[in-house]
């Protein structure tokens, strides 16, 4: 895997790499990658050479593997699930007189690419002197459709640049199954699982400038059709011919280019797939999207592609004054969390989203962490979607729970049909705080929409579950707390641990959510035979949830009993044994004080409600000097946290880290797909950090208040119905409705007052002073450009 870091150009809407960069060629493949959350293309350049990974994805699609295990256990999860690339619709090959166009041999006159945030396009601007001295210019628009679930589009077009009379060429556009990659060995658990062509054919038909494509996955028996049809523009004679097989259908068009002329070709493709349908059946469904997008044509699905993000921006924009480099880092951050989910519709959000095969793209609970809450104040109906695959795989996480012996749901940590395909133990099966994450999503999604039907049918039972696996989960310590012992929470540094203060705060959420729920739709908790007795045992659980303290340090215990472990060697450390777990046994980790990523610190932002300001400040101060960020979901929490106790500079530089994780590659493995839950954190600190936003009890309140080099936030957020914006300066913040006919009521600074359509601007309280905190050595903020101003 190219693992080389990636240089672009610093504009407000846009991500441009000026000329090619080989070594940096799998991350851009990564970050120019389009998709719509049913649909994902990763950035290969059309020609399909040079390429890393030529991946093109179908949510929900994948292909079972067994899990080996040197030892079998009970309650082992037995088959792991892979994301399958699937057959390759973005392959335009272009032939220059007898020479393939390759960036690699040849001159690169000029090379330019850009995703386009505002008109959701990559485009493409490529100058080339072939080996044989015939020069072209070459422009590519690719498009995956928002507004169109299973359309996908490629404006290619060619123009000969020299003066040496008629040129000849050769466009070959494919659909290509079963495509060879890259399987270059990796040690990085987080890498994919290779798989070898794992699509059987069904079916392959082909006609004028059209064909489709049907394969059908060996074990999973997932079933998927490919499309494509075209459009062209010649400037005098061609001849074109179209030919199917199995895995390869090839539309070719040869055509005389006069000096100065270009040929075009408007490629239009469609994807689908279903676990029930028939092989003849998924190409008519294929078929008939084809065909309308067609009728409609590029202008048209480019225009629709531009209303829809101008209304999302409207809507959902963060703008920050005095870094643009962070400005353009958020905003490419949000259009992928959008792309990662606006048109799952009853699909996971994978943690790659559909960007790369890391992970096998599976999700986890930073969906619901870090991506949800992103969605439900920007997209609301996208995170209801992603709530409601969440419930379809219900069934799933009862019978999960049975087979551990627990009442209620117990749902997987990694997935991507909703069994639990994690193989390993500590890190997977024991992270029950997925329960709660996944109850404090639902409950923030109906507080924030009030979305009553969503409540009554489907929310209402996901929190009834979920909290009848903390009561079999927990017991009843004697007087001492209900006790969650042998799990792990999100820090996998720190696992099977008793009274985890995350998940135990979490848990405690989940029971006095699913009280309040069943209060809400009796009618519901009657359909699932939720009993007094069971709704009280809730209520004492929740009341008496066991949080360690340490009193002597004045700080939380991250769980039971850490605070009195040894310290880790950190000085001893050398910068190049980061991540730990890739060099030193988890034996030795877990029985250290060292933290992979924000647990106790991101209970401090989640839970806020449960702490005071002092023990936010004493508990941000002692974690601090024990995580190593081995994790990319570590920043972003840490740059909330830090922005609430004063630490404003040290916020701004985790904040640079969450966004720009991918955009500098700060992990290292870019290349295998975003870290789409980090680059969510681009929004989270903008609006959760600097803007103070908090949503306990469903009570929207902010405490703004900006970094040194910032001198200007702005933000909307969508709430019941409203839009609401807040703009923040150094001394002021102002709030105002920009649609909505009811005012609301918010806080600020801890006062509530009701906004309305007037703005209304308050001052904003001077910062304490705070006393300086440190990370463990070569653990400090990862660097970046120094940020520029205005």
């Amino acid at each position: 895997m190219t693992e080389g870091r990636a240089h672009f150009l610093v504009e407000p809407w846009s991500l441009t790499e000026v000329g090619i960069d080989l070594a940096a060629l799998g991350v851009n493949e990564s970050v120019f990658a389009l998709a719509n959350g049913h649909i994902g293309m990763r950035g290969t350049l059309d020609e399909g050479e040079p390429v890393v990974v030529p991946g093109t994805y179908l949510n929900g699609f994948f292909e079972e593997r067994p899990l080996p295990y040197a030892e079998a256990g009970y309650g082992f999860p037995e088959q792991g699930q892979t994301v399958v690339n699937v057959t390759d619709g973005k392959l335009v090959r272009l032939l220059v007189g007898d020479t393939p166009l390759d960036l690699q041999y040849g001159d690169i006159i000029s090379h330019r690419r850009t995703l386009d945030l505002r008109n959701g396009l990559l485009r493409r601007s490529t100058e080339w002197r072939s080996p044989s001295g015939r020069q072209v210019k070459v422009t590519s628009t690719r498009l995956v459709s928002l507004t169109r679930r299973s359309i996908a589009a490629i404006e290619y077009q060619v123009e000969c640049t020299d003066d040496q009379g008629d040129l000849y060429i050769a466009l070959q556009s494919d659909l290509l199954a079963n495509e060879v990659r890259n399987t270059a060995a990796t040690d990085d658990p987080r890498a994919a699982s290779a798989m070898n062509r794992p699509l059987a054919s069904d079916l392959h038909v082909g006609r004028g400038r059209h064909a489709v494509l049907v394969h059908q996955t060996k074990r999973s028996r997932l079933r998927m059709a490919a499309g494509m049809d075209h459009e062209v523009d010649v400037p005098d004679s061609a001849s074109e011919d179209l030919e199917t097989s199995p895995d390869l259908a090839r539309y070719t068009l040869a055509a005389r280019l006069p000096a100065g002329s270009k040929v075009r070709l408007v490629k239009y493709l469609a994807y689908g797939w279903s676990s029930r349908r028939s092989a003849a059946a998924v190409r008519d469904q294929v078929e008939g999207a084809l065909a309308t997008a067609k009728l409609a044509g590029w202008t048209r699905l480019v225009r629709e592609q531009r209303e829809l993000l101008d209304r999302h921006w409207d809507e959902a924009d963060v703008e920050i004054e005095g870094d643009d480099e962070l400005q353009q880092a958020v905003r490419v951050g949000m259009f992928h969390v959008l792309q990662a989910g606006l048109r799952a519709e009853r699909q996971p959000i994978p943690a790659k989203g559909l960007t790369g095969d890391g992970y096998d793209g599976h999700t986890f609970w930073d969906t619901e962490t870090y991506v949800l809450p992103v969605l439900t104040y920007t997209v609301p109906a996208a995170a209801r979607d992603a709530l409601l695959w969440r419930h379809s795989t219900l069934d799933l996480a009862r019978e999960r729970a049975r087979v551990l012996g627990h009442d209620g749901a117990a749902f997987p940590w990694r997935t991507i049909r909703g069994e639990e395909t994690s193989g390993y133990w500590p890190a997977g099966t024991a992270a029950f705080h997925i329960n709660a994450d996944i109850a404090d999503a639902v409950s923030r999604y109906v507080a924030a929409t009030e979305d009553q039907e969503f409540d009554r049918d489907y929310g209402t039972e996901l929190l009834v579950e979920t909290a009848r696996l903390w009561a079999s989960l927990g017991h009843f310590d004697d007087g001492r707390g209900f006790r969650i012992d042998g799990v792990t929470g999100p820090d996998e540094y720190d696992a099977i641990v008793d009274n985890n203060v995350y998940t135990n705060l979490m848990a405690q959420r989940n029971l006095r959510e699913a009280v309040a729920a069943v209060d809400r739709q009796p009618e519901t908790a009657g359909r699932l035979l939720v009993s007094r007795d069971e709704v009280e045992l809730w209520t004492r659980a929740a009341d008496a949830m066991r949080i360690p303290f340490n009193e002597v340090l004045g700080v939380h215990e991250q769980s039971e009993g850490f605070t009195h472990h040894e310290e880790w060697d950190f000085a001893g450390t050398d910068p190049d044994k980061y991540p730990l777990l890739l060099h030193f046994p988890y034996f030795d980790i877990y029985r250290k004080q060292v933290v992979k990523q924000a647990d106790l610190v991101m209970a401090l932002h989640l839970r806020g409600d449960a702490f005071t300001p002092e023990q936010k400040i004493a508990d941000f101060a002692y974690y601090e000097a024990r995580t190593v960020r081995d994790s990319s979901l570590s920043a972003a929490q840490q740059a909330v946290v830090a922005a609430e106790t004063g630490h404003l500079q040290l916020a701004h530089d985790y904040w640079g880290e969450a966004a720009l994780t991918d955009l500098q590659n700060l992990h290292g493995n870019s290349g295998h797909g975003l870290h789409i839950a980090s680059l969510a954190g681009g929004w989270t600190v903008a609006v959760a950090g600097f803007g103070g936003m908090r949503d306990h009890g469903g009570q929207l309140t902010f405490a703004p208040r900006l970094p040194p080099r910032v001198r200007r936030l702005a933000f909307r957020v969508v709430f019941r119905g409203r839009c609401l914006a807040v703009t923040v300066t150094g001394q002021r913040a102002t709030y105002r409705l920009v649609y909505g006919d009811e005012p609301l009521e918010i806080g600020h600074h801890g006062k509530l007052f009701t906004v309305s359509h007037e703005p209304t601007e308050l001052e904003i309280p001077a910062a304490p002073p705070v006393e300086p905190v440190r990370q463990p050595p070569h653990a400090a903020p990862r660097r970046r450009n120094r940020p520029t101003s205005d």
